[in-house]
């Protein structure tokens, strides 16, 4: 079962994204971003957190530790946001954490264009993006990190943030689990990655036991009052049926059609040489600084 700490210290609200997770310290020394039950995207983003950030790991993709928080508003009092404040207040008992990564970065476009991804953990990554139907791993919202970013060890990508996957718990009714994935603006979808490869390897270990061991690890709280479902198992066990499903049904959804790495060359020099031909005479004597990294976020701010 997942761990279970309190919120001793409240640091400082994260604003990059819709549902304004905030940082905490626990009661076991440890550091979290905490996603709250009263959020905008309600509990089923925190029900999608734990499915496939549970399965990512137990896939050995890498993705950081979750515990469930027990969260008391009046730590955070100082807040000075009211929305803020008033999401904390409906967010009073268990909540989701995510170990924070100091000093990690988000891997943005510029990042990406210097950042080495082997095919295969590039594969695997989309395989379970489209085993989970997540929409949200795109070119421009990564929901990857780059960790760490100091040290003798290098660094290597961590995925967080999968409350916009398992679109099919918004409409039971009408989803296929053979439905292909939209993979066209995948964030690692120039990588050439090797998906054959990663569903060779992943799907014979995503069985039945595997998924429900990972739903169990969802609180019932988050799961009654589901239309169509009287108790927390049987919401449990549509989670299960549904993705062993979709599992076996991977020839239909795997993604595959991927650029090579020589198409990619090829695609970039054209595109250098349409740049270069369209500057003036004088211009063309300046570098082209095209992909130079810009300024990257840094979540270290945030522990004052």
């Amino acid at each position: 079962m997942l761990r279970e700490v309190t919120a001793t210290r409240y640091i400082a609200p994260l604003r990059s994204g819709g549902s304004v997770p905030g940082v905490v310290e626990a009661d076991d020394l440890g550091t979290y971003v905490v996603k709250f039950t009263g959020s905008a995207q309600g509990r089923k983003a925190l029900v999608a957190e734990v499915i496939v950030g549970e399965l990512a790991r137990a896939l050995g993709l890498r993705f950081p530790e979750l515990v469930l928080v027990h969260f008391d508003p009046a730590i955070a009092d100082d807040e000075p946001h009211q929305e803020v404040r008033e999401l904390h207040s409906a967010s009073a008992g268990v909540n989701l954490g995510m170990d924070y990564l100091p000093g990690a970065k988000d891997f943005t476009p510029e990042i990406a264009r210097h950042f080495e991804v082997d095919p295969l953990e590039a594969g695997r990554i989309i395989w379970l993006d489209a085993l989970t139907v997540n929409v949200d791993r795109t070119v421009h919202s990564s929901n990857l990190m780059v960790w760490p970013t100091f040290g003798t060890v290098p660094p290597r990508l961590w995925l967080i943030d999968h409350g916009a996957a398992l679109v099919f718990h918004h409409r039971w009714d009408t989803s296929d689990p053979a439905k292909a994935y939209d993979f066209r603006h995948h964030a690692l979808g120039h990588r050439t990655p090797d998906t054959g490869a990663a569903d060779a390897e992943l799907a014979p270990k995503v069985t039945e036991e595997l998924l429900r061991a990972i739903t169990a690890e969802v609180p019932d709280a988050w799961l009654l009052d589901e239309p169509g479902f009287a108790t927390a198992e049987q919401a449990r066990e549509a989670y299960v049926g549904y993705l062993h499903a979709r599992v076996q049904a991977s020839a239909s959804w795997l993604p595959t059609d991927f650029p090579t790495r020589e198409e990619l060359a090829a695609e970039e020099a054209l595109r250098a040489a349409r740049t270069q031909e369209g500057r003036p005479n004088w211009l063309k004597r300046v570098p082209d600084l095209h992909g130079k990294p810009a300024a990257e976020q840094d979540w270290s701010v945030h522990l004052g």
